[in-house]
């Protein structure tokens, strides 16, 4: 079973900037499309983006695009999310999931997840 462990949130404030990383172990990630979502206290996970196996394909919830950028290194068995110009409304716990090769932007095709880090921005 892959192992995710997700890392890199804290407190930022509104317009800052955080890059989360999600390191898997125990199986390779680099056949399966890898996803972000997020959780916010008495909210449904949502999905934030997705890359596809190799690289060659991104998706993105639009209330993300053009300041969060999901990028992975097959090499590491890592998968990175930047998220830049953070607003408050991204509060959330994050979370990285194994999903399909070609990507998907619905949670219910992700398989294995990982703990989570918390990503909490302020006015």
């Amino acid at each position: 079973q892959v192992q995710l462990v997700a890392s890199g949130g804290g407190s930022v404030q509104a317009g800052g900037s955080l890059r989360l990383s999600c390191a898997a172990s125990g199986r390779t990630i680099s056949s399966y499309g890898m996803g972000w979502f997020r959780q916010a206290p008495g909210q449904e996970r949502e999905f934030v983006a997705s890359i596809t196996w190799s690289g060659g394909a991104t998706y993105y919830a639009d209330s993300v695009k053009g300041r969060f950028t999901i990028s992975r290194d097959n090499a590491k068995n890592t998968v990175y999310l930047q998220m830049n110009s953070l607003k408050t409304e991204d509060t959330a716990a994050y979370f990285c999931a194994v999903g399909p090769p070609l990507g998907s932007t619905s949670s219910v095709d992700f398989g294995s997840w990982g703990q989570g880090t918390q990503v909490t921005v302020s006015s």
